[in-house]
């Protein structure tokens, strides 16, 4: 009955019955109201890039960026934007790439739960890919340190401070491999995977980041892709700790991306096997700060340190979060163990929860994976890893290929795998089927594998293209 109908009831009685009846129809909800439809969260205001010679702030003095107010980063979703800039990338900060560039801030969550900014660095191809959709690369760089200006945001950034001079030497020689990808008309997004604190070697926390980053670029309009863009993953080292938990967790935490591979190779799958290698070692000091940076995510550990650890191994903290990879140089041939007051530490109950937390070999991928280790390396023992893979193919829908190579060491690896992961992850794009169970096999050098040569060209071809400005990606 409408209003007006109750107005013609000359009894009160009648008209407020009428009315109360009206009522409990509307809260019975016999009376639907179409709620409004929920409308997407408008586009995030894209800042200009810095114009040259303006150096940009490192993140210890950029918070606005960096680290925003609390309550605007908890009222965002996973993978939601809260800032975006552009920004003119460099080969070795100085000269300029023709490439479109942008940096997202977005919403994150650590590995307690609690939502924190963290940072990617993105790249578009120049031209329209032929009306195709773009494949998407995450690449995380081995940052190896406990310090935010050595993370890639900052690294690959025209005018920052050099690695040369800053010490980050990995992040620029290593650019080449996501700007390959680039030149095959891929996107690409590079993300601060150690997080906020700079957290080294806390993979979890890594994979989480890595993966709200790929929500993000997704999110991003200017890049033109959606939840369906096909989405590979690759990291080296440092980066490969985050890279083999973003395999891991991607199916319980983003179920929702298309990931259709992960390559990593330089992996350290149980820290405390790495700790223990590089005790008494050359690199004993660079595998420290990785325990200095798990520390920084996870209390427990970090309360642990200042209890049981001795006056040299805390004078070495503030040395080790404030450096790049010159602190790996400070005290080699170190004895880890040594640097605590208690036999056997890391085996002791706080250390060994905390090892157990951040250990792959919770899950079994549920993607293709690419998995290369030098047989002699020097950082990264390959026991662990072959132990990670023999776990993995006990599961019959695993789909792993595992590469040993034996003439290479930590190092060398990093340089002559790039190609061939390039060109795995280029049929994974491509739909070149994987079929389930493992292939484990050694190899005198991945260098020597003929159907990666002509990635060799490519790669110097962009490089060289793009340091005379030519654009990257154009097709």
């Amino acid at each position: 009955m409408s209003i007006s109908a109750i107005r013609k009831h000359r009894s009160p009685m009648v008209a407020a019955l009428v009315l109360t009846g009206i009522l409990t129809v509307i809260q019975s909800g016999a009376v639907a109201t179409a709620a409004p439809p929920e409308l997407p969260a408008p586009p995030v205001p894209v800042q200009p890039a810095l114009p040259f010679p303006i150096p940009p702030a490192p993140p210890e003095l950029d918070p606005a960026f960096y680290a925003p107010p609390a309550d605007i980063v908890a009222a965002k979703k996973p993978g939601e934007i809260i800032a975006a800039r552009e920004v003119h990338l460099a080969f070795y900060s100085v000269l300029p790439f023709n490439i479109d560039a942008w940096q997202l801030s977005y919403r994150s969550t650590n590995t307690r739960d609690e939502p924190i900014a963290a940072v990617t660095t993105v790249m578009k191809p120049r031209g329209d890919n032929k009306g195709e959709p773009r494949n998407l690369l995450s690449y995380q760089f081995p940052e190896d340190s406990n310090a935010n200006y050595c993370a890639a945001s900052y690294a690959l950034q025209q005018a920052s401070v050099p690695g040369t001079i800053s010490g980050q030497f990995d992040i620029p020689f290593e650019f080449v491999a996501p700007l390959t990808g680039l030149g095959a008309g891929w996107a690409v997004a590079m993300p601060d995977h150690e997080g906020p604190n700079s957290a080294f070697a806390a993979g979890p926390l890594g994979a989480r980041i890595t993966l709200d980053g790929i929500r993000a670029v997704e999110n991003f309009a200017p890049m033109g892709l959606n939840r369906d863009t096909k989405v590979g993953v690759a990291g080296y080292s440092g980066g490969a700790i985050t890279t083999g938990h973003v395999a891991e967790m991607k199916a319980s935490y983003a179920p929702e991306l298309n990931v259709v591979g992960v390559a990593e190779g330089g992996n350290q799958p149980d820290l405390r096997t790495t700790v223990n290698t590089a005790s008494n070692n050359l690199g004993s000091a660079l595998i420290l700060n990785g325990l200095f940076g798990v520390a920084k995510e996870y209390p427990e550990l970090a309360g642990y340190i200042q209890q049981h650890m001795n006056p040299l191994g805390k004078a070495l903290i503030p040395v080790g979060n404030s450096l790049c990879l010159y602190s790996a140089g400070i005290f080699p041939f170190m004895n880890l163990p040594g640097l605590f007051d208690e036999p056997d530490p890391l085996h002791q109950p706080i250390p060994n929860q905390v090892f157990d937390k951040i250990r792959l070999g919770h899950a079994v991928p549920d993607m293709p994976m690419f998995i290369y280790q030098s047989n002699p390396d020097e950082f990264a023992p390959v026991g662990p890893v072959n132990q990670l893979v023999d776990q993995y193919c006990t599961d019959p829908k695993a789909r792993v290929q595992y590469v040993r190579d034996n003439f290479s060491e930590h190092i060398t690896l990093e340089i002559i795998s790039m190609p061939r992961v390039l060109v795995w992850l280029q049929d994974r794009f491509n739909g070149v089927p994987v079929e389930s169970g493992c292939s484990i096999h050694d190899e005198g050098s991945m260098a020597l594998d003929p159907a990666t040569w002509p990635v060799w060209l490519r790669g110097v071809s962009n490089l060289l293209g793009g340091i005379l400005q030519q654009p990257i990606g154009s097709r």
